[in-house]
């Protein structure tokens, strides 16, 4: 009972913390003079108030939930991916350019092309710092950093020249963006929102990702290497190949979320100069949404869908309460400060809860001990 009651209180540690961060927020709110009650039930109501108010939020975690999955299968092989911005904005490049390329083909055809291109760019995003990793033993945060601030670079570079739209290279001024995608190239919507099929694409992949984890035997050696890296190498596992391959993936999990934005939402390419220009910051709150899922697949939906909805009414709240943008930003942050917290805390509590078993398995109770003879008696007898 002691255990489950433990396990039931670890799952909910990242509720807890969220809850604990709203209330910290209410007491900024409280200093700004706003009644904290309206202005999270504008929150609510931006999120989950309407059909189009729950498709925005839908539409909004789709990105959050692809490179969540990501982060899971990195994270499983103990090596931390913050390179979801640089992979989601490769991706979109090469799935853009698809579309810009391939405009006399079948639309569905065009759309699996992009897709698949998205996929991949992502992948060498990914990978490059995966192999920096395992043969140079380049430290990932720094690779994967640096990588995307390569994505932003080229990005810029190219939808300022190569790329732009042909109808912006002849103004003064130029946005830069490409040209808008043929209609026939947009994923299938529900409408009237703007809710897209590209939401059930990232949950069968959380399907697939957790299959892939805990049914196959590259899932296996993928979660082995990231327990134990020598115990794995001992046991035959390619501990290298294997740090390589969980980056690839994760990386094409998120360049598949940039193909998707543009397919999906933006239907073209397009950015102030900044990754979350195009990203919507998707590469680091995809992280949290994966911690907040406990980094499992199947836990990572309701996350991704939890802080879409925080995304999505953060807005209305907003303009409701008529709160500074600061302050929404300052949410946001602390929410990711206490949910990281807490996966920090529940992990000291899972040790030190092994040491105590450990502890009670190794030592006899007193009456016990008190019968067992000592070695001249049992010489005696």
């Amino acid at each position: 009972m002691r255990s489950r009651l433990n396990s039931l209180f670890d799952s909910l540690l990242p509720v807890l913390a969220t809850f604990a961060a709203l209330a910290v927020g209410a007491v900024m709110l409280i200093i700004l003079r706003v009644n904290p009650a309206e202005a999270y039930g504008a929150l609510w109501e931006g999120a989950f108030g309407s059909t189009n108010a729950m498709a925005e939020t839908l539409v909004k975690a789709t990105p959050l939930l692809l490179v969540g999955l990501g982060i899971c299968i990195a994270f499983r092989a103990s090596v931390i991916n913050i390179g979801g911005e640089g992979q989601m904005i490769i991706g979109g490049i090469l799935a853009t350019q698809v579309g810009l390329t391939f405009t006399e083909a079948p639309g569905w055809l065009v759309i699996i092309l992009a897709i698949f291109a998205g996929f991949i760019g992502g992948a060498i995003w990914g990978g490059i710092p995966g192999l920096l990793k395992a043969y140079f033993r380049v430290n990932e945060i720094l690779s994967t950093v640096m990588m995307n601030a390569i994505a932003v670079q080229l990005m810029n570079f190219l939808l300022r020249g190569p790329m732009i739209d042909p109808a912006q290279a002849e103004k003064a001024s130029k946005i830069p963006q490409t040209a808008r995608l043929l209609d026939a190239f947009r994923l299938p919507r529900l409408a009237p929102t703007r809710l897209h099929v590209g939401f059930l694409i990232a949950i069968v992949l959380a399907i697939v990702v957790y299959i892939l984890l805990w049914r196959t035997t590259l899932g296996y050696r993928i979660r082995a290497v990231g327990q134990n890296p020598h115990a794995s190498r001992y046991g035959g596992i390619r501990v290298r190949r294997r740090i390589v391959t969980a980056l690839l993936l994760s990386g094409a999990l998120a360049g598949l979320a940039g193909a998707i934005q543009v397919y999906g939402v933006n239907y073209r390419m397009i950015t102030d100069g900044s990754a979350s220009g195009f990203t919507g910051s998707a590469g680091f709150n995809g992280i949290v949404a994966a911690l907040f899922g406990q980094l499992h697949p199947i836990g990572t939906i309701p996350a991704a869908i939890f802080f879409g909805a925080l995304l999505v009414g953060a807005n209305k709240m907003q303009r409701v309460v008529q709160i500074p943008s600061a302050l929404i930003i300052a949410l946001n942050g602390l929410i990711v400060v206490f949910v990281v917290s807490s996966a920090i805390w529940r992990k000291r509590r899972q040790r030190r809860r092994v040491s105590v078993e450990n502890d009670e398995e190794n030592t006899l109770p007193p009456d016990l001990g008190a019968n067992v003879p000592s070695p001249e008696e049992a010489q005696i007898s």
